[in-house]
């Protein structure tokens, strides 16, 4: 899973929910091909929306085998939470990561955590740009885990890329040594121990390392207005120190962290913006003018 990610299809559609859309694909910043679905909205405010591992634009086909077997057995559905912005007034741009969903391998098939993905962010981000009337639209950003941790990254390598985004919505952005050392607590080992033994087997099998695959380091270059939204009982990770820590390194002066209290399914919070989008939907009303 770390070192190579999961990719899943695309079961849904835009249609599947009642909008409008069109299949567009675009270079990420080092060429490799990405998949998305552009959600045209009668307005001047656009929203680039990425996802988390394992995921794709649509979600997480957590109902199906063999993927019944992995973070709660239930599917994610984001056309719910897509409806809910267009509906807002935002047109969408939402796109499948390197890896994932529609979109090309790269790396040998790598998953960075949000070191490689951080380039598919900039080239979402190109693409808007080399599309007129796109390119004068008021820009927010909604990034979710490794999404998030891509953007993150993204914003500290390349700070030139992101100077007309007026504001970005997190959702449970995370450093990947937290999962081996509360699984390990879960199981009643050393979670130190457990950390030594994945970075070992890390760089054996991609050349990372575990203390890099995080975004806390370069969360300092987020200057925009950022809502952060994590899920505080996680039982796949240490969430309220993790997240914390995040959050308090963020380099923006306004921002603002939620805590999702609902449930201990890491997942389940990929769902609650679809069920209950108002304060997503404030956060992008207020901040992109």
């Amino acid at each position: 899973m770390f070192a190579h990610g999961a990719r899943t299809p695309v079961l849904k559609r835009p249609s599947d929910v009642g909008m409008d859309y069109e299949d567009v694909f675009f270079p990420s910043m080092d060429g490799t091909p990405l998949e998305a679905w552009f959600i045209p909205a009668d307005s001047d405010r656009l929203l680039i929306v990425n996802h988390p591992m394992t995921c794709n634009r649509y979600g997480f086909p957590g109902h199906l085998e063999p993927w019944n077997t992995m973070f709660g057995g239930f599917e994610v559905d984001f056309l719910p939470e897509l409806r809910h912005l267009h509906d807002a007034g935002y047109n969408i741009l939402t796109y499948d990561l390197r890896n994932s969903g529609l979109s090309s391998d790269a790396n040998g098939v790598t998953s960075g955590l949000g070191l490689l993905e951080s380039r598919d962010v900039v080239g979402s981000l190109r693409y808007v740009r080399s599309r007129p009337e796109l390119a004068a639209m008021k820009l927010g950003l909604f990034s979710r885990c490794m999404g998030g941790n891509s953007t993150i990254i993204a914003m500290d390598f390349w700070p030139e890329e992101f100077a007309d985004v007026q504001a970005l919505a997190l959702l449970n952005v995370v450093s990947g040594k937290t999962f081996i050392e509360r699984g390990a607590q879960n199981i009643g080992q050393d979670p130190a121990e457990a950390a030594r033994m994945l970075d070992e087997r890390l760089r054996q099998l991609t050349g990372f390392r575990l203390d890099e695959e995080t975004p806390r380091p370069h969360a300092h270059a987020v200057t925009v207005p950022t809502l952060m939204t994590q899920l505080r009982r996680d039982f796949l990770v240490n969430a309220e120190q993790d997240g914390q820590e995040i959050f308090d390194a963020l380099g923006t002066k306004t921002k603002e962290l939620l805590w999702i209290d609902d449930s201990n399914q890491r997942f389940y919070v990929y769902n609650y913006f679809g069920q209950h989008p108002e304060k997503l939907i404030a956060w992008f009303d207020e901040h992109i003018a």
